[in-house]
């Protein structure tokens, strides 16, 4: 079983380390969201509180995903059948808003302050590059651990945490060369310096944008229902065609599959959904067909662990059927049952003869009326048709009565007794009777055939065994003249000791 396979296995473990990974995001972005902004108020810097906004934004969000994942992970139930892992989307997505709001905020402040120069002074201290190194190590650490985890259980929200991480550490790092430039210019009298602060707070807000704008494309994207781009397989990330291609490769590769008539893809959470109509062979039976629904389903699943696949099936012609596999098609597509197809070629046409059962209660009127609509539908079918003769034979619905059984050891009894006058037949064995109603020479309705297996010496000649055979069916039809036909199996004695 791989890895993702068992992580599907056990939802429990997995909701539990999704659910650590979130509170510790939580206790991560409190302490240094709180180290921040005690310094930035302490120092006057735009930097650091700008920082401090974005990693009280980091604080917002690691609490929304600690619910989310909470609601998440909870079963599909009557009201939403396909789970409630867009929760997680969602989350990610108000996320986003508020990275949005503080963005704006931020960049009015430090313009306010460039143009107007207020509150350029700021209070040299080496505690706000203590508080940002301790950040960034803290960034670090939280941003590797949530993108691990996101990147195993499928998690928006937790891979929404892991970029805000990342992101803080180059925020961070810009508030730091911001503040650095600040303190040197009011040391070293360099009056230009003074704005390295509010430019540095700029450039938070320039980071904070762009992620803000890649994790609305992600979040949109989940939320519409857009293909996905991550194959778990291999731990990489592929885009929407490829992932498409691969899919489509796979399904088409599959013995018996004509086409892919729709693919469509989608994740919910952590959960995969997959549509998918098959073209296959109209004369396939149910169990093969489920065959190849389920190959389908695996192909699938490689490529999207766990997914939940629901595979459609259209009956095709294939350019590979011959003109008894169309004429079967369309009985079938009535569900009819024909035998005993004879397809001949008669001048610049084809003459079919078939036998349609059809039940015993049937009225005629009804029974010829059928015939004409099937005759009517293989011609369309099979245009080269010219003529069609149909035998219409009653399919019996009762049970054998007894007194129908007595019949059958009567007629076992004199095909015996007519055997015994051939020295040459050393056995009669293997007898049944079979009859078919509304066929047959007999006024009687009925049509009687008899099979059975002869033994005779292994070293009789073939043409002395014909003249045996013929001569016993002439002898037992004297005695049976309502039997139609007999049909003999000859067989060697050394068989019968096997």
């Amino acid at each position: 079983m791989t890895e993702p396979e068992q992580r599907s296995a056990n939802p429990q473990a997995a909701h539990e380390v999704k659910r650590s990974a979130a509170f510790l995001s939580v206790a991560g972005a409190g302490l240094v969201t709180v180290l921040k902004l005690i310094t930035g108020l302490l120092t006057g810097s735009l930097g650091m509180l700008s920082e401090a906004a974005h990693s009280g934004i980091d604080l917002i969000a690691a609490v929304i995903t600690l619910f989310s994942v909470q609601a998440a992970d909870r079963p599909a139930d009557e009201d939403h059948n396909y789970g409630h892992g867009k929760i997680e989307s969602l989350s990610a997505f108000l996320e986003t808003l508020i990275m949005l709001g503080s963005c704006i905020w931020i960049v009015t402040e430090a313009l306010h302050r460039i143009l107007f120069r207020q509150h350029l002074e700021l209070n040299a201290s080496i505690w706000p590059f203590s508080v940002l190194l301790f950040s960034m190590a803290v960034d670090f650490t939280r941003s590797r651990a949530l993108a691990k985890i996101a990147r195993e259980h499928r998690s928006d929200a937790l891979a929404a945490d892991s970029v805000h991480f990342a992101t803080d550490m180059w925020a961070s790092f810009a508030v730091i060369i911001g503040l650095a430039a600040s303190f040197a210019g009011v040391r070293y009298h360099i009056p230009a310096l003074e704005y390295a602060d509010p430019i540095a707070a700029l450039a938070v807000a320039g980071i904070i944008l762009r992620v803000s704008w890649r994790l609305a494309r992600q979040t949109m994207d989940a939320l519409l229902d857009a293909t996905p781009t991550t194959d778990p397989t291999d731990d990489r990330t592929v885009t929407k065609d490829e992932l498409r291609n691969n899919l489509m490769h796979d399904l088409n590769a599959i013995p018996g599959v004509l086409s892919v008539d729709r693919l469509r893809t989608r994740r919910s959470g952590a959960n995969y959904f997959a549509d998918v109509t098959l073209g296959m062979p109209r004369n396939l039976t149910f169990q093969r067909t489920e065959q190849l629904t389920m190959a389908a389903t695996e192909a699938v699943q490689r490529h999207l662990p766990g997914a939940d696949v629901v595979v459609h099936t259209v009956p095709t012609a294939s350019g590979a059927e011959s003109v008894h596999d169309r004429i079967r098609a369309v009985a079938a597509r009535r569900n009819l049952a024909i035998h005993e197809i004879t397809v001949n070629q008669i001048d610049d046409g084809l003459h079919v003869e078939q036998h349609l059962e059809v039940d015993e209660q049937m009225p005629l009127r009804l029974a010829h009326a059928l015939v004409t609509d099937l005759e009517a539908e293989m011609r369309r079918e099979v245009p080269e048709i010219t003529s069609i003769l149909t035998h219409i034979e009653s399919e019996p619905a009762t049970i054998e009565r007894p007194s129908s059984l007595e019949r059958d050891r009567d007629l076992e009894l004199r095909l015996r007794e007519a055997a015994s006058k051939f020295p040459e037949i050393l056995d009669i064995h293997e007898v049944f009777v079979t009859r078919t109603h509304g066929r047959g020479a007999h006024h009687s309705g009925e049509y009687f055939q008899v099979s059975c297996h002869c033994t005779l010496p292994d070293d009789l000649p073939m043409a002395r065994v014909h003249a045996i055979i013929t001569r016993l069916e002439g002898e037992f039809k004297l005695s049976a003249p309502e039997v139609d036909r007999l049909l003999i199996h000859p067989e060697p004695a050394t068989d019968n000791l096997r």
